[in-house]
């Protein structure tokens, strides 16, 4: 029997629903193709194979027996290691926490999916305590880019991104505090969703700023993105900041269209401060939704420079008992922004809070008049492993935290956002589409629409540079590129009928 592992989620748990593959063979191909590339890409740091397939025959064996399979049954997916992962420390991309006893519980977000049929395959690389646009770890190795891996794969979900734009995985978990899942997607070439803040629960995950975290899902694949969010919603008791709202499901709603959308393109800082291609590419995703009203947003380096604060001062006084204590164990990179943090004056965070609010309230006036912007998602493309500066107008900037050029500004207000990527002739770059709060479903519409033009999509893993031969199906030309499956949606019901959760955190 012929596996497609190239196939959206989605796609692959219908098969295995309808007798066309088992979920064992498909976990089968999907380890075989991390213990090719891994080794050269560095996106998992840990692989839970025995966990994976004792979940896989277990579905094997309901479906024999008749019994009902979860939405994504079978189909595979892996999270970011600040996420707990039964039996493993939760490294948050740190030498400390390995030490750490290991978790005895998953993350929500992990219990969810795995409670919804998806095969968990392992935890992912990422930058030290999240605290990296990179995706260069000083402890598990660089993450690399699969479209190039001479190239930055981008933080702090790196391996996340790297994961599924190679197809080792369709579905991975990352988390955006100031851009963490936008910057990778962007970088990658792969589609992710930063929700409202407060949308999904942070329940057993490690945090890096409290007050900006965000989780959310990366895939190749609009449906699959929609699919695994909606399967997560809903509040959690052990998250206080969870808001306390029902699923929204957003899956059925995709083919409903963007006719009727307001839609502005953001100006001033986003149009002057990214690269060449960041430009052309909202150009081209604003001009296949219709864009054209300028949205000029007062206030974005204030934005930008309140995350930076709130960042810095919530995350190093977390830090500070392993600072005193652990100092030389730290990225030396990672441990000069905390130690900086820790000496911030606390008026400065009153006044990056009060900043904070101002912005939220100047992006609220622009959302009476628009249901959704368009603004470039990172400013400019991959850069080179080891590369430090970025030539932005003419100036010289540091690299690393300018890949959060256009992100920051976003998250500092928790906004929900939908990364899409545009295939350039060279590498692909990422455009972001910012909703007002709790409307994901106007993202993920939108990204829908453009991955069904066309305009959007990511590239098939395949046919990535240095990754052709590397596993797959055996005719990868005559496969749809991702996203032109047929009837995605239409065999698709309400995600959460017709099965029972095992978990008690819905």
């Amino acid at each position: 029997m012929s596996i497609d592992i190239f196939a959206p989620a989605h796609v692959l748990a219908r098969r295995v629903a309808q007798g066309e593959a088992n979920a064992e063979a498909v976990t089968e191909a999907f380890l075989g193709r991390i213990a090719t590339l891994n080794p050269r890409l560095a996106a998992f740091t840990d692989i839970t194979a025995a966990r994976a397939r004792e979940q896989a025959r277990s579905i094997d064996k309901d479906r024999g027996a008749g019994r009902p399979l979860g939405p994504l049954a079978g189909a595979p997916f892996a999270a970011k290691n600040l996420f707990d992962i039964a039996g493993l420390p939760t490294r948050a991309g740190s030498m400390i926490n390995r030490e750490r006893a290991p978790a005895t519980r998953d993350a929500v977000l992990v219990e969810r999916l795995s409670a919804a049929g998806a095969v968990l395959l392992g935890g992912l690389n990422m930058g030290e305590y999240a605290y990296d646009f990179t995706g260069e770890n000083a402890h598990d190795g660089a993450c690399r880019n699969p479209h190039d891996p001479a190239r930055m794969s981008g933080g702090s979900s790196s391996g996340s991104g790297s994961a599924t734009a190679a197809g080792l995985s369709p579905i991975t978990l990352g988390s955006d505090t100031n851009g963490s899942i936008r910057v990778p997607a962007s970088l990658c070439g792969i589609f992710g969703l930063k929700p409202t803040y407060g949308r999904l629960p942070r329940t057993r995950s490690f945090p890096f700023c409290d007050s900006l975290d965000h989780l959310g899902p990366l895939a190749r694949d609009v449906t699959d993105l929609a699919l695994a969010y909606d399967l997560m919603q809903g509040p959690d008791a052990g998250d206080p900041a969870c808001a306390q709202r029902t699923a929204e499901p957003t899956v059925l709603r995709l083919r409903d269209g963007i006719g009727g959308l307001r839609i502005g393109v953001a100006g001033g800082y986003f149009a002057t401060d990214g690269m060449p291609e960041a430009r052309a590419a909202v150009a081209q995703v604003a001009g296949a939704l219709g864009a054209k009203r300028i949205i000029d947003i007062d206030g974005v380096p204030i934005a930008r420079a309140a995350a930076f604060l709130i960042t810095n001062a919530e995350s190093s006084s977390f830090h500070l008992p392993r600072l005193r204590s652990r100092a030389d164990d730290f990225d030396p990179e990672t441990r000069d922004r905390f130690l900086a943090g820790a000496l911030l004056p606390a008026g400065w965070y009153v006044q990056a809070q009060r900043a904070r609010r101002w912005f939220h309230e100047e992006m609220m006036r622009h959302f009476a008049e628009v249901d959704l912007i368009v603004a470039p998602a990172t400013p400019c493309v991959a850069p080179l492993i080891g590369q430090k500066s970025l030539e932005v107008r003419g100036e010289t900037l540091p690299l690393r935290p300018s890949l959060g050029l256009f992100t920051q500004p976003i998250s500092c207000v928790g906004l929900p956002v939908a990364a899409v990527p545009v295939q350039g002739a060279g590498l692909p770059i990422g455009v972001q589409l910012i909703a007002p709060p709790w409307r994901e479903d106007l993202c993920l519409k939108a990204a829908f629409a453009l991955q069904t033009m066309g305009v959007c999509r990511a590239a098939d893993p395949a046919l990535l540079p240095g990754l052709r031969h590397a596993g797959g199906s055996d005719d990868a030309a005559a496969r749809p590129r991702p996203g032109t499956h047929a009837n995605p949606v239409d065999r698709l019901t309400d995600p959460r009928a017709g099965w029972t959760s095992g978990s008690d955190n819905r």
